[in-house]
C-alpha cells in the first residue's frame, strides 16, 4: 500500500488549498479503509486533523480546524482529500494523510490507529 499525499504550498492567510491522497496498491481500495489527516509542525508533536470513516458519513475533525476544513474521498479514484478554507498561520506544518483497515476500533483520532502514511505534504501560511 502506498499514499501520496499531494497539493502543499506557501499561502497567504485567509487562502484556500486542497491536499490530495491518492492510495495504490495491488489490492488496495480506500472504499475498505478510514482515511485520516494529521499534521506536523516544526517543534511539535503530530496532531490529529480530520478523518473520513467510510461509514454512515462518520467524520471528524480536530476542533482547530471545524468549520475550516472538509474532508471528502472518491472511491472510484482512490483518493481523499482535505479542502482547506480561511488558512491561518498555525496551519503551517507537513500534512501526512493514513490509512487503517480497523473499521471498528472509533479511535481514529489517535495516530496509533493507523497502518499507512504518506509522505507527507508541506503548507505553509505567511504573509
Amino acid at each position: 500500500v502506498q499514499l501520496q499525499a499531494s497539493g502543499g504550498e506557501l499561502v497567504q492567510p485567509g487562502a484556500s488549498l486542497r491536499l490530495s491522497c491518492v492510495g495504490s496498491g495491488r489490492t488496495f481500495s480506500i472504499s475498505n479503509y478510514v482515511m485520516g489527516w494529521f499534521r506536523q509542525a516544526p517543534g511539535k508533536e503530530r496532531e490529529f486533523v480530520a478523518f473520513d470513516s467510510g461509514v454512515n458519513y462518520w467524520i471528524t475533525y480536530a476542533d482547530s480546524v471545524k468549520g475550516r476544513f472538509t474532508i471528502s474521498r472518491d472511491n472510484v479514484k482512490n483518493t481523499v482529500y482535505l479542502q482547506m478554507n480561511g488558512l491561518k498561520p498555525e496551519d503551517t506544518a507537513l500534512y501526512y494523510c493514513a490509512a487503517t483497515s480497523n473499521k471498528r476500533s472509533g479511535n481514529w483520532r489517535n495516530s496509533d490507529e493507523y497502518d499507512h502514511w504518506g509522505q507527507g505534504t508541506q503548507v505553509t501560511v505567511s504573509s
